[in-house]
């Protein structure tokens, strides 16, 4: 951020000024970040039985607040400047500074994302990928300076921070629907496809059918609920058994801890036409077909008997 306002103290650039604007953003949302990484990863007490992750959401809403209104700061200050522009000067040398901190802001942002990706923070993910973004802009502003140098139009300056601003407005706008969808619980696709793709590849045929699948993510961990469906027959021990490996194998193939909550439901007479048994002293008729496990069928609230006659 000090190289970039130095930078822009050089040359009087509006476009440089932008990018050095967007660098408080950064400054600022990092250091929120910090604390929220840190408070998420306090352990579960009386007051927060679920842990503290959610924070996590409140931080990415912060960076994408700031980052809304750095892209407005940056619009107004542009839209001044067609009407008063001023004399850029000492144009080289501040390039080359932004074009460091365009370099550092990559591979800081790089690693971040890599790490948030294997610990399962959406706050590194969203501070690293800003950084990201940020380089990204850097250059695209190093690009257009070098343009404006070789044809001497000084409105190319202009033009740039505008162009520049709408990007970030644009970027501030996606970090702040991504943290409003997780303190409203929005249901993660992504997730959801992957916890059903676990269970259809390691499936037992005494799981005669997956329903009502709900996923959370607080923080670095996630939470899960359904019902499964297990023969009347079962008693109270064997449906332990199998509601505990449902647990032990989507923890061991879930890239993050994960809670699960199961509701055993008994088979009906309904169910024999899909379930999978064999041998079983209950069946009222032969198996028909095996239904694959998708994420239609086992996030309904429904057997899926009854969601076969529904459609």
């Amino acid at each position: 951020m000090i190289v970039k306002f130095v930078a822009y103290f050089l040359t009087d650039s509006s476009a440089i000024f932008t990018d050095a604007a967007e660098s408080i953003v950064n400054v600022v949302a990092s250091g929120f970040a910090f604390y929220s990484i840190y408070l998420s990863a306090q352990p579960k007490d009386e007051n927060h039985p679920y842990g503290h992750g959610k924070v996590e959401f409140f931080s990415v809403f912060l960076e994408g607040g700031l980052i809304f209104i750095a892209g407005a700061i940056i619009l107004a200050k542009a839209c001044y400047n067609v009407f008063f522009p001023a004399e850029i000067t000492h144009l080289e040398q501040g390039i080359y500074l932004i074009g460091i901190t365009s370099v550092i802001n990559f591979a800081v942002g790089f690693y971040i994302m890599k790490r948030g990706r294997a610990l399962g923070s959406i706050t590194l993910m969203a501070d690293g990928k800003h950084l990201q973004v940020d380089a990204y802009s850097t250059i695209g502003l190093i690009l257009g300076l070098l343009l404006m140098r070789l044809t001497g139009f000084l409105w190319i300056d202009v033009v740039i921070s505008i162009v520049l601003g709408l990007f970030i407005l644009f970027n501030g706008y996606k970090l702040l629907r991504q943290s409003i969808g997780g303190l409203m619980d929005e249901s993660d696709t992504a997730l959801v496809q992957d916890v059903v793709e676990i269970l259809e590849r390691n499936r037992k045929n005494d799981w005669i059918d997956v329903h009502n699948l709900r996923v959370q993510r607080y923080g670095n961990e996630l939470h899960v609920d359904c019902h499964l469906t297990l023969p009347r027959y079962f008693d109270l021990i064997r449906v332990h058994d199998e509601i505990s490996a449902v647990d032990k194998i989507v923890n061991k193939e879930m890239s993050v801890r994960t809670e699960f909550f199961v509701h055993a439901d008994p088979c009906l007479p309904q169910c024999c036409q899909y379930c999978q048994v064999d041998d079983c002293p209950v069946r009222s008729e032969q198996l028909r077909e095996r239904i694959s496990w998708d994420t239609d069928n086992v996030t309904r609230n429904q057997k899926h008997f009854l969601y076969a006659i529904a459609e």
